[in-house]
């Protein structure tokens, strides 16, 4: 079976296409049954939308592999903690994990609160951590 790890390099090439695009470099997955149904990555300012958030297009287009809105038996693996907006729409399609790199300590989902997922979604962090912090850090970096 594939693990963690091998799933969150796979939202990292995501959010390295975010990056070469000049995007805010987080990229995502969806996974069932050790297969990757969706792949996004950032896209808030190529298509000009505040809500094109990597985890956002993700669950759109999972739910359409799917053909129904709910994501249950299925995990996210994103690079960067979802923000309360992703969480908030994660929670709505009752995924069964997230899986995040690195935390945003400035905008991350658990800041503001943790309750607005499903009850039964299951979370870890810190796959890939560095790495996951890292490309964001030199994103930033080239941005002053």
């Amino acid at each position: 079976m594939l693990d963690d790890t091998y799933f969150m390099r796979q939202a990292l090439s995501e959010a390295q296409k975010a990056f070469e695009k000049n995007e805010v470099p987080i990229g995502a997955v969806v996974v069932t049954n050790n297969r990757i149904i969706a792949r996004a990555h950032n896209l808030v300012e190529t298509l000009n939308d505040v809500t094109a958030h990597a985890e956002m297009l993700a669950i759109t287009a999972a739910a359409n592999v799917l053909g129904g809105k709910y994501l249950t038996d299925c995990t996210l693996f994103v690079t960067i903690e979802p923000c309360p907006m992703c969480a908030g729409a994660l929670g709505w399609s009752q995924l069964t994990r997230i899986v995040y790199g690195a935390a945003d300590e400035k905008r991350g989902f658990s800041k503001f609160s943790v309750d607005v997922l499903h009850p039964k979604t299951i979370v870890s962090s810190g796959i890939l951590a560095e790495e996951c912090a890292a490309i964001m850090k030199k994103f930033f970096e080239k941005k002053r």
